[in-house]
């Protein structure tokens, strides 16, 4: 690992999470919940790439006993706080208090022409949207008037007829995905967590996120240590010096996709990469995609990721993360649920990596 263990702490000593995806809805995705659940995996999360998010997760709640599981990320957005608050009630109710909602704003280019709704500046929206939905979730908790009224959202009307059926447990927790410190305030100020961007390498959580969260906490007369940091970056292992090659290959070219992204530049110009930006953003334009996995060097590979073996890596996420994070993915397993092959090892890996 190219960076030293973040001085900054923020949390208390306990083990941290260890969380894997599912892989979006499909005919495999029961078997997929039981086998991270036997391996040993403290949470499992749903993205929204080419799927839709909320749908994984109620069979992950469904066929799982212990196991959290969030939506990481849900884009918010295109969606209304109410929709939002509504599905995560009710994926709260059902599970007895395992649902997460994790939430994050995407590009401009994606909201406008995507999804087509209008975009303004994200930070500030994205705290009114987290506020709106705690509003309603308040008076479906306590059967006080809604009368919320934002910038960009207003919910003022809720009925007998549209309020959801008692809660025992607690609302969910919020998480809120970033890479800017704007973002990071918001987190620290409202939010639950930071879902942290794969770009936040260990070095840049420390001197640019976690001051932006305990920024935002004291805003909000909070502690920061009520704001997780949820790590879901980079890893590649091999246990034999070819494999770890062929790994890291294949991370840069997950990180060429999203260094050619110009609203994460700054990030890159952190580790003075800024240059390679702008090259990745013209290939990517050009759909010369093989070139672009070229530009990215092992240096950038080590500094934003965790290379080695197994071991390694577990070692690494449990001194390098542990102090800070309250959670960090990794998905040992390319094939979930059907590839059942190096259990033992990964649940090894895992019980390490948890400290």
């Amino acid at each position: 690992m190219g960076s030293k263990p973040c001085k900054l702490k923020t949390k208390d000593k306990i083990n941290m999470r260890i969380e894997t995806y599912i892989p979006g809805l499909s005919k495999n995705t029961v078997e997929i919940v039981k086998h991270a659940e036997s391996l040993g995996y403290d949470a499992l999360v749903s993205g929204e790439l080419n799927n839709e998010p909320f749908l994984p997760v109620l069979l992950g709640l469904e066929h799982s006993k212990k196991m959290i599981v969030r939506t990481g990320l849900a884009i918010a957005f295109p969606r209304s706080p109410m929709t939002v608050a509504n599905m995560g009630w009710d994926l709260q109710s059902f599970s007895d208090g395992r649902f997460q909602l994790g939430l994050g704003t995407q590009v401009k280019g994606h909201n406008e022409r995507r999804f087509s709704v209008p975009w303004s500046p994200p930070a500030p929206r994205m705290r009114e949207y987290i506020l709106a939905v705690k509003a309603i979730w308040h008076t479906w908790k306590t059967g006080e008037k809604l009368d919320f009224q934002g910038e960009h959202y207003t919910h003022t009307l809720m009925t007998p007829m549209f309020t959801p059926p008692p809660m025992d447990c607690d609302v969910p927790p919020i998480y809120v995905s970033g890479l800017g410190p704007g973002m990071a305030r918001v987190a620290g100020e409202v939010a639950d967590g930071l879902l942290l961007h794969p770009m936040c390498s260990p070095k840049y959580i420390n001197d640019i996120i976690l001051p932006a969260v305990i920024e935002g906490a004291k805003k909000s007369g909070r502690d920061p240590k009520e704001c997780e940091l949820l790590w879901g970056g980079f890893i590649a292992t091999g246990e034999t010096e070819e494999d770890l090659k062929t790994a890291k290959r294949n991370v840069a070219a997950r990180i060429s996709f999203y260094a050619s992204t110009r609203t994460y530049r700054p990030a890159l110009d952190f580790h003075g990469w800024g240059d390679i930006n702008e090259a990745l953003h013209k290939l990517s334009v050009e759909g010369k995609w093989e070139e672009m996995f070229a530009l990215v060097t092992d240096d950038m590979v080590e500094t934003l990721g965790f290379c080695g073996t197994g071991e390694e890596v577990a070692n690494s996420l449990k001194d390098d993360l542990g102090p800070i994070c309250s959670a960090a993915m990794w998905n040992e397993v390319e094939h979930l649920g059907t590839d059942h092959s190096k259990d033992e090892h990964v649940s090894h890996l895992i019980q390490i990596a948890k400290g």
